[in-house]
């Protein structure tokens, strides 16, 4: 029998991905360095989120060794936002969060080698597909592009390392029962530990804090609220409702909509095969995420 999808929760899943699409245009206007709004994205998200589960009483004590053990995936995410906000900078938001979103495969292939999680036909079919698409999306010109977009490129590819990483570590937080916390609490902790390692990275690389005008405000605020509150809220109330299949189809709005968003906001030079290989790239990422359906969708902390 067809399983009935909630109106609502179909809605909220949509708008959800939608506002995380957005994060890489508020990278690309505010005028500051990628650490620091990396670092203004994750203090201002998590002090959202903290003035909402105290207003709301849902902020729980957090134990010493529960932060210990969210500094890891919070290293790990810090190292994300840097490396995909240069990217951001260096290849423009679409082709950036294309590839940031490339991590699906090495989460599986992690969870073939740690867990001995089964990789079908669709993972082999998925990964072929993903990488004509970023064939022909730069590929094709890689002797003619200037050495920053080559960078931005290694950079975003890097961006899913790191992401794979914060992912994996928090699930294994949390799975072995080293983390017990709701997930709006660990977001929000995890938030937080994170804006202090981005602190640390810029203090070294001599960034200023210093945000120089009502543009830089305002974009900075918007990461904050779209990237770590709004979406979360809306993605992790949607998708225990909803079928594993249509989740990940869903979830493709984000880089769908980013790349859409730098061609029509930022002029991106886009040709017939850059959109096959955007095509073929999102058909491969789809292919090689999906699952069979579980009883309950495990709902992932946030996208990049």
């Amino acid at each position: 029998m067809q399983q009935d999808i909630p109106r609502r929760a179909l809605i909220e899943m949509i708008l959800g991905a939608a506002a995380i699409s957005t994060t890489s245009l508020f990278v690309k206007v505010a005028h500051v360095g990628p650490t620091v709004s990396a670092f203004y994205r994750m203090a201002f998200g998590g002090a959202m989120l903290l003035v909402g589960l105290v207003a709301l009483g849902q902020w729980k004590r957090v134990r010493l060794a529960e932060i210990a053990w969210l500094t890891i995936p919070a290293v790990a995410f810090a190292a994300d936002l840097m490396l995909w906000h240069r990217s951001i900078l260096y290849v423009g938001p679409g082709l950036a969060t294309l590839l940031g979103n490339c991590q699906v495969f090495l989460m599986a292939l992690a969870g073939f080698l740690i867990y001995r999680e089964r990789l079908g036909w669709q993972f082999m079919l998925g990964v072929a597909l993903a990488f004509v698409g970023l064939y022909l999306l730069v590929g094709l010109d890689w002797s003619r592009v200037s050495e920053q977009y080559r960078l931005g490129v290694v950079l975003g590819v890097a961006t899913g390392v790191a992401y794979a990483i914060y992912m994996l570590s928090t699930r294994h937080a949390q799975r072995a029962g080293h983390v017990r916390i709701a997930p709006a609490q660990l977001l929000c902790v995890s938030s937080l530990l994170c804006a202090m390692i981005l602190a640390m990275a810029a203090l070294v690389e001599g960034d200023s804090f210093v945000l120089p005008d009502t543009q830089t405000w305002s974009a900075l605020l918007g990461l904050g609220f779209f990237g770590q509150v709004l979406g979360w809220v809306l993605l992790t109330r949607a998708m225990p409702q909803l079928p594993a299949s249509l989740i990940g189809l869903l979830l493709l709005l984000q880089p769908a909509l980013s790349f859409l968003f730098d061609v029509i906001l930022f002029a991106r030079p886009t040709r017939a095969l850059d959109w096959i290989g955007v095509g073929l790239s999102l058909v491969g990422i789809f292919i090689g995420s999906y699952r069979r359906p579980a009883p309950a969708a495990e709902p992932a902390p946030e996208s990049a």
